[in-house]
């Protein structure tokens, strides 16, 4: 069994605020990864962190992100997956990072998500239903509607994820270790392991206000 990663972010601006006030929730901003450190991570989001106009597909940088956002706040999930699912995932990933100029925010498919009205135009995607898209393309369903309706709502709400970090991004840089609550214990993981490496440490917290609203 191997393990794709879905991290939700929560960060700051104008725009951000507007998403979050629509979707009425923490979280408005969908990655992908290989790892639950973000070291392979993937979206349709800024292609640079500080403007917000130019949108599309791009590699996460974690870094260039902290630098841009220092209060950054992630949600990072776990889900199960076979092997043949994680690298027909990866390969689209990175097949589709060498075109990336040619994929792009779908602004124009925005008031199709509020009236609930599947759409498609070609190349262009939210952050959530391209991911939608690349999962249900390799059998992985996240939500019985079309790609394009799929919000970070979706992903927040799913119950193929689970939660193994919760905290700043500036700890997920540092390595700090990742925490899950499991049977009212709370369990301490690396960062860069957080689905095999335990260390049993307990009494540690997640930092922070969490989105459990």
């Amino acid at each position: 069994m191997a393990h794709m990663y879905i991290a939700l972010v929560d960060t700051p601006g104008f725009f951000a605020s507007l998403i979050r006030r629509f979707l009425g929730q923490r979280y408005i901003h969908v990655v992908i990864a290989q790892d639950a450190g973000l070291e392979e991570a993937y979206s349709v989001g800024r292609r640079n962190p500080a403007v917000p106009v130019f949108a599309g597909f791009e590699k996460e940088e974690k870094e260039r992100i902290l630098h841009a956002f220092p209060t950054a706040y992630y949600r990072i999930c776990e889900m199960e997956c076979t092997d043949a699912q994680k690298s027909g995932i990866m390969r689209r990933l990175r097949a589709d990072y060498q075109r990336r100029f040619r994929i792009h925010y779908a602004v124009l498919g925005l008031p199709f998500i509020v009236l609930n009205m599947p759409f498609f135009i070609t190349n262009q995607y939210t952050c959530s239903s391209y991911i939608a898209r690349i999962l249900q393309e390799n059998g992985i369903q996240i939500a019985g509607k079309h790609f394009s309706l799929v919000t970070p709502k979706d992903f927040y709400e799913c119950d193929k994820m689970h939660v193994v970090f919760e905290g700043k991004l500036s700890d997920i840089v540092a390595g700090e270790p990742c925490c899950e609550m499991a049977s009212g214990t709370t369990v301490c993981y690396e960062i860069t392991g957080c689905e095999s490496v335990s260390h049993g440490v307990t009494g540690c917290e997640i930092g922070g206000i969490t989105a459990y609203e």
